[in-house]
């Protein structure tokens, strides 16, 4: 008795196309429910933001601060338009256009600005690391207008500014002289901002107090700076055991020579443990003490870290402006104004109707082209339109993403490769059928030739977009971003939409049977071609079409099919010649 056989474990071909629609409803669901969840609770839209040419915004005009007589040079305004862009596009806000225009830096920003990107673009983030000398409670006097002028005091006489000893270091007691006690006594942090006391070379102490305004300190000269900054981060504080504090912090990298100084500073404070508050360092950002804590070890692998009152926005903040580097000058905001977009509403509507237009025509080639296998490639494009549209309405509210009108025309040029990835699967189809293959296994065996090809082609347009994304500026890297998503989105839905219902398609009457408005049918499409350089006529072909079919049949031909077909041909005479 035969046992009975054992069923294959091995899915079908229709398994598989409904296992992959099924992963495709899926990402749509998933796609589509992220959306929902911004719109409810993450501040999103069901429409993506659009660019400066299509929605204006805001246009912030710095002015450099330099000495009377003092110039600046176009270097230092190119290198400050370079930081500032890093600042910009680290923040999420994209399309963002920063220039210069005379010796001012033009900054145009799409939307509203918050504070924390005019923060970005304002500070100047240059970073100092000052041994703390003395610190005090801060003196903030209100000065009231309407109050009557006090009695004018008589000339202070003059006191000692130069050291009597020369300093050894920058936590030396010897820097304090009588004229610098004397002006740290009196410093008021009220006004700090308008005498530009928070000022001094980096090899002089300086007299400043904390960006609170409730301490201020008389700090030594400069003993490490934020040009040796490779990196920073921010993050949570964590406890020796790994558990986090709750409290953000600027998390620095320094390179070896920056490594080196610290090394040498946390080393010698340490050593002065217990002799508040000389056992302090001070991080000065901008002239302002941050923090000054007290060293409890030699920090010998350069990266310190800093604590103070920060949240995950100003953490993020300052570790991206130190990140990216201080700017070579000072700016004072000029003007800050509300700006209309660059272009009309009529742009925008020119190249939408562009995009439609091209959308019809690729329509009506591939109806004419493949009759009713056109359903596979318009149901192909109206998938990757939605899947691409809830794309860039998450990137909108998630990552600040605007659609510029050279982001648009990316989404339009990503129509003919779209309709470029089917035509090749179609092709490979078709060729699959002339060689005499049942539809059905002529789908696999053309997606298998047709996938790699696919890949080849959008593994190409992908590095294209790639590269001129990151060579680009401005408007440019819109038309990259949105050629470079949909390049991806197309090889998604070739993958799980177009290839199994093709699959699925392969399994009706319509389509099997070679129906003449299939686009699929073996007769119109030439030659039955067997291989090894032999033909067969299609049954009930006409004579005029059969001799088509068969100069079809040849030109496709290899070389040698061809001389196997010759040398067939030229046994056959020789056979007829004995023969006679």
């Amino acid at each position: 008795m035969a046992a009975p056989s054992k069923r294959s474990s091995r899915p079908t071909p229709v398994r598989k196309a409904w296992r992959s629609l099924t992963w495709l409803g899926v990402i749509i669901a998933l796609l589509f429910g992220i959306n929902a969840a911004g719109v409810i609770w993450g501040g999103g839209s069901w429409t993506p933001k659009l660019a400066l040419d299509l929605e204006g915004g805001t246009q912030i005009i710095l002015e450099p601060k330099v000495e009377t007589g003092a110039s600046v040079s176009q270097e230092q305004l190119d290198q400050a338009v370079s930081i500032i862009r890093q600042r910009v596009d680290a923040s999420g806000v994209s399309e963002a256009e920063i220039n210069t225009e005379g010796e001012n830096v033009v900054v145009r920003i799409p939307g509203e600005l918050d504070d924390q990107t005019r923060a970005r673009i304002q500070q100047s983030a240059k970073l100092e690391l000052r041994a703390v000398l003395l610190a005090d409670a801060a003196t903030n006097t209100a000065i009231d207008p309407s109050a009557s002028p006090s009695p004018t005091e008589e000339p202070a006489e003059e006191l000692e500014s130069t050291p009597t000893a020369e300093p050894t270091d920058g936590s030396d007691p010897s820097w304090i002289t009588p004229a610098l006690q004397k002006e740290f006594d009196d410093f008021d942090c009220s006004q700090i901002d308008e005498n530009s006391a928070n000022v001094a070379p980096a090899d002089e102490p300086l007299v400043t107090c904390d960006v609170t305004r409730t301490a201020k300190y008389l700090l030594g000269p400069v003993e490490a700076s934020g040009e040796n900054i490779v990196d920073a981060t921010n993050g949570m504080v964590q406890t020796p055991t790994g558990a986090s504090t709750g409290q953000w912090a600027v998390n620095i990298v320094f390179d070896a020579e920056g490594t080196e100084d610290f090394a040498t500073v946390s080393t010698r404070l340490f050593g002065l443990q217990g002799q508040t508050p000389r056992d302090q360092f001070a991080f000065v950002l901008d002239g302002q003490v941050l923090t000054a804590p007290s060293m409890n070890g030699a920090i010998t692998d350069g990266k310190p870290q800093i604590t103070g009152s920060f949240d995950q926005a100003s953490s993020k903040a300052l570790a991206d402006q130190l990140k990216f580097g201080a700017l070579p000058l000072s700016f004072t905001v000029q003007s800050s104004d509300t700006i209309s977009p660059t272009l009309g509403t009529s742009q925008l509507q020119s190249g939408l109707i562009a995009g439609l237009i091209g959308l019809i025509l690729v329509v009506i080639y591939t109806i004419f082209q493949y009759r009713a296998l056109a359903s596979v490639t318009i149901a192909s494009l109206v998938i990757v339109g939605i899947i691409t549209y809830l794309m860039i309405t998450i990137l909108s509210w998630r990552e600040g993403y605007r659609l510029s009108l050279a982001g648009i025309a990316g989404l339009i040029v990503s129509i003919g490769f779209t309709a470029d990835s089917f035509i090749i699967y179609f092709e490979r189809v078709r060729d699959e059928l002339r060689d005499g293959r049942p539809l059905v296994g002529a789908v696999e065996a053309g997606w298998k030739r047709a996938f790699r090809t696919v890949l080849a082609s959008k593994a190409t347009n992908l590095l294209a977009a790639i590269v001129l994304f990151v060579l680009a500026v401005g408007s440019v890297k819109g038309f990259a971003y949105t050629l470079g998503l949909t390049t991806i989105i197309d090889v998604v839905v070739v993958i799980l939409f177009t290839h199994p219902m093709l699959q699925l398609l392969a399994q009706t009457r319509f389509f099997s049977s070679g129906n003449p408005w299939s686009g699929l049918d073996p007769n119109a499409l030439g030659a039955v071609y067997r291989g090894r350089a032999e033909f067969r006529k299609p049954v009930g072909q006409p004579a005029k079409k059969t001799a088509a079919s068969a100069k079809e049949a040849q030109r496709r031909q290899t070389i040698a099919e061809r001389k196997a077909a010759a040398a067939v041909g030229a046994s056959d005479s020789s056979d007829e010649g004995k023969e006679s």
